[in-house]
């Protein structure tokens, strides 16, 4: 090819190539991304790819971080029981129908539960329902001890007509067989017509009520409960007999509050393959539970651990399922450490491993700081 023809060909490729560069390129509808700055690396919080946690001070003041110095120390043993919110007896009774009949109510109405009622007031009558045979055969005895009556009372007073010629002890005979058929026919009428009392045992609150008037109950049923709110005890089950007779102390989980309880004595036969063990409390906390509410009693021994006390908050799980706290090592990078724990008294833990004395362990905010992804 001559150089006349190859100068054509190379001035085309240079105008091409400055014409391509020279035009701007544009997106497409819908893919135009405007004049926003490109997205920056922000200083918010982030995990890191060692697993710690990177928190600027104003996130933990944003989600209320608090951290508490870890301390050695040597603490009670503790174990949880499972318990149940029971009543004094000497504060508390039942009320059970005596004998099958039909409920009346007293007099002020048949009490409500919550209600406050006095020691003795009635709260309920039961009148006694018998068969049509049993009330017949009481209808024809009273009829046969009142014609008996009518003539004991006719051969009295013909005795005493005849007082100067009859002895004395014939009289006194007739005037005491009288009396007992009088009484007689009394028993039999009272019978078909006297109703029982359901009287209150104690001074307190009805607790559970099981009555509607004309209900029909049988003998022995429970028809009222009543309990004094200032009286109530816990009861707690103790699989391990060990564990009932190395009490120290003990303490009532209620919401994340700790209240302590006074230790009155282990039973000595078991009940469900358990030993109970009764406690009792501050009234005022006792007294906002339910009769039979079951709840979490922490048992303190004589034993004694050694271990760094922390929160039951502080304590979270990865996501191995292990249990981990959060420690701060720096102003705002916060590590995890997988624990072991035993428990105090149902608002705090013994550490036993995995931390040291020192350590600043997140106590409030530990949840989020667990979230941080």
């Amino acid at each position: 090819m001559s150089r006349r023809a190859i100068a054509p060909t190379l001035a085309a490729l240079v105008a091409a190539v400055s014409l391509n560069a020279a035009l701007p390129a544009w997106a497409g509808e819908g893919h135009d991304h405007g004049d926003a700055p490109p997205a920056a690396d922000g200083n918010g919080p982030k995990r890191q790819p060692d697993g710690s946690v990177f928190l600027p001070k104003p996130a933990q003041r944003q989600l209320g971080v608090r951290t508490l110095v870890a301390a050695e120390g040597r603490h009670a043993k503790a174990f949880e029981l499972a318990g149940t919110v029971v009543m004094d007896p000497n504060a508390g009774g039942k009320v059970q129908a005596a004998l099958a009949g039909r409920l009346e109510a007293g007099p002020k109405g048949l009490p409500g539960v919550g209600q406050a009622v006095r020691k003795g007031e009635v709260l309920a009558y039961v009148v006694p329902t018998a068969g049509a045979i049993e009330r017949s055969n009481q209808l024809a005895q009273q009829a046969e001890l009142r014609a008996s009556r009518d003539l004991a009372a006719r051969r009295v007073a013909r005795l005493k007509e005849l007082a100067d010629t009859v002895p004395r002890k014939e009289i006194e005979a007739a005037e005491s067989e009288l009396q007992s058929f009088t009484q007689r026919l009394g028993a039999v009428g009272a019978g078909l017509s006297t109703r029982d009392a359901l009287l209150a045992p104690v001074s307190g609150v009805i607790a559970s009520a099981n009555a509607v008037a004309g209900q029909v109950v049988d003998a022995r049923e429970l028809v009222f409960e009543v309990v004094d709110p200032a009286r109530l005890r816990v009861e707690a089950l103790a699989y391990d007999t060990a564990q009932a007779h190395s009490v120290a102390g003990a303490a009532l989980a209620v919401g994340g509050q700790r209240v302590p309880l006074r230790f009155l004595g282990a039973a000595r036969s078991l009940r469900e393959q358990a030993l109970p063990l009764q406690f009792a409390g501050d009234s005022a906390v006792l007294g906002t539970l339910a009769l039979g509410q079951p709840v979490r009693v922490f048992v303190q021994s004589t034993e004694q651990v050694a271990g760094v006390q922390v929160p039951v908050a502080a304590l979270l799980r990865n996501p191995a399922n292990q249990t981990i706290v959060w420690v701060k090592e720096s102003p705002e990078r916060f590590v995890p450490r997988v624990v072991t724990h035993v428990p105090l008294d149902g608002t705090s833990v013994a550490v036993t491993s995995g931390l040291k004395a020192g350590d600043r362990v997140a106590t409030q905010g530990a949840t989020l700081i667990n979230q941080v992804r």
